[in-house]
């Protein structure tokens, strides 16, 4: 850890010397980056000058809080009272033995993250799946091996675009 990398994080740049502003500055250190690197803890832990241990304390206690980067990936099911009604519990179970994957872990080939969230403001097209911001409604189970093989195409065609 420099003092440069320190300088240049945004959300440390943005929320030092701002009184009650660790939650804050995790919160944008995550939507930078996907999850909360230890390395970026520590830069914060110097920089905002509070014990890593506190910062630690509130990584762990709020699930939200992500210590390992997410898989590309990352499909939300939607567990909120009307997809849950309308059958998310299948679809976990679904997603989970299609992609060998627990709830709350990501793919060991880097490319799904499998999350359960309370609701995503849908109810109307439940049970509902977000992945990456695309949102599919009145999902079925039998659609899931389509979803995930639409996911590991578009990943195939990005890394050949990539490379070329």
């Amino acid at each position: 850890m420099t003092e440069k990398s320190v300088k240049e994080n945004p959300a440390i740049k943005k929320w030092k010397g701002k009184r009650g502003a660790l939650i804050m500055a995790l919160h944008e250190m995550q939507d930078q980056m996907g999850y909360v690197p230890r390395e970026s803890a520590m830069e914060l832990s110097v920089a905002m000058d509070i014990p890593l241990a506190q910062i630690y304390e509130v990584l762990t206690f709020y699930n939200y809080f992500k210590l390992e980067a997410p898989g590309r990936a990352v499909i939300s099911i939607c567990t909120g009272t009307a997809c849950y009604l309308k059958g998310a519990p299948d679809l976990v179970k679904e997603f989970s033995k299609e992609l060998n994957l627990e709830v709350g872990n990501s793919s060991p080939d880097g490319l799904f993250h499998l999350q359960c969230v309370r609701c995503v403001g849908c109810c109307g097209l439940a049970p509902v799946v977000v992945i990456n911001g695309k949102t599919y409604g009145k999902l079925k189970p039998t659609e899931i091996k389509h979803i995930i093989a639409e996911w590991r195409e578009k990943f195939a065609q990005e890394d050949a675009a990539h490379a070329n």
